[in-house]
């Protein structure tokens, strides 16, 4: 299983961006010196990823998100210093690429703030070849999944919530996301139902 990251050479010198779509939101786990609200044009943030590590196991699989082919993607941008660049850069690696499901790519993103630029940001593309491309599962699937899901970075439920949260911050809605955390926080009443008195 070879991993598919960018040679040395593919790194531009000076300050460094890193596009977030998922986790990266909110526990992006790096320095960084700057982050801008930011469009990715080209693929969509989807639901597509069997997680074997993070958030599930091989025998019960969580689901965790990839950019896969078309459309658009809202999400952060952060800018991560020069001297900072290898040490995020091999951080990444190893928080992304524990299985290799994603490809590492750089990709043009538009910062949302005054300046409206474009700039190239290092991101993580879903590989559809591999074992852990989940690719378009019904919504039932996908809940069936987030249920079970449990891994070395825990439950498959928050990730999903967190997500969730971290796009209402940024003042948009995913809706595919929405859809399945509506049906996570409805789960949740229906396991701990109301008690009596105070």
């Amino acid at each position: 299983m070879s991993t598919m990251n960018l040679s040395e050479s593919e790194f531009p010198r000076g300050d460094l961006w890193v596009f977030g779509y998922g986790s990266l939101m909110w526990r992006p786990g790096f320095d960084f010196v700057e982050q801008v609200p930011a469009r990715l044009i080209g693929e969509h943030r989807a639901l597509c990823v069997y997680s074997f590590v993070h958030r599930g196991t091989p025998e019960k699989p969580g689901l965790v998100l990839g950019l896969d082919r078309g459309g658009a993607c809202r999400g952060i941008a952060f800018r991560v210093k020069e001297q900072n660049r290898e040490a995020v850069i091999a951080y990444l690696r190893a928080r992304e690429q524990v299985t290799s499901v994603y490809r590492e790519v750089k990709r043009s993103v538009w910062l949302e703030n005054e300046a409206r630029q474009r700039v190239s940001a290092l991101t993580y593309v879903v590989d559809r070849g591999h074992v852990q491309y989940a690719g378009r599962l019904s919504p039932v699937e996908q809940l069936r999944h987030v249920r079970q899901g449990h891994g070395q970075s825990g439950p498959n439920r928050e990730y999903v919530l967190s997500t969730v949260k971290a796009i209402e911050a940024q003042g948009f809605r995913d809706a595919q996301l929405h859809r399945l955390a509506l049906m996570l926080h409805d789960d949740g009443h229906a396991r701990h139902p109301p008690q009596d008195g105070a």
